[in-house]
């Protein structure tokens, strides 16, 4: 009799085992997950600012010798959304004063960026015509390169931390388009 019990449970054992072992042995693509396949990007809600930038949390930031505009962003207005992108408002000012203002996102898992709106006449307006573009490197208003390169990402992964953010646009230190150097350090 205790023979038999133990056989018995060793089978029960045995047949669990088998189980289990076939449950795992499914193909991933006809189940339909596979674990190395792309994440499949999901932009979250964005909603335009409520208010104009703060002066006095505007930050300027270097982006080329070849540019002949400033450019600052608000960084009261940053915010690092859970769906990967970075948003924020940056002013650009040219030669003769005239200001404009937008809102943007980053994204940098792809280096693409995003005009969600403008400030026009005291008020945010939408731009209906927003899509996702990609950041150019090589043209003398590379603000968005600047501002990803420099601040918002970490190669191809956003920045989390808002307050390394802030501190990586500090002029002593940011990194997103440094003024040229000879061999020596020297800035020319």
């Amino acid at each position: 009799m205790k023979l038999s019990i133990c056989s018995l449970r060793l089978s029960i054992l045995a047949l669990a085992l088998g189980l289990a072992l076939a449950g795992c042995a499914g193909d991933s693509l006809e189940s339909g997950v596979d674990p190395f396949a792309p994440m499949v990007f999901k932009e979250g809600a964005t909603a335009m600012p409520l208010n104009p930038p703060n002066k006095a949390t505007i930050q300027p930031f270097y982006v080329s010798q070849h540019t002949i505009f400033k450019f600052a962003v608000d960084t009261d207005s940053i915010l690092i959304g859970n769906d990967g992108i970075t948003r924020y408002t940056v002013i650009l000012t040219s030669p003769n004063g005239n200001s404009q203002v937008q809102y943007e996102g980053i994204r940098c898992d792809s280096f693409q960026w995003r005009l969600y709106g403008t400030f026009e006449n005291g008020a945010w307006q939408e731009n209906p015509l927003s899509t996702w573009r990609a950041i150019q490197s090589n043209v003398p208003n590379r603000y968005q390169a600047a501002l990803a390169q420099g601040a918002f990402c970490n190669f191809s992964s956003q920045e989390k931390n808002i307050k390394t953010v802030i501190n990586s646009l500090n002029p002593n230190g940011f990194t997103g388009q440094t003024k040229p150097t000879n061999s020596f350090g020297v800035v020319n």
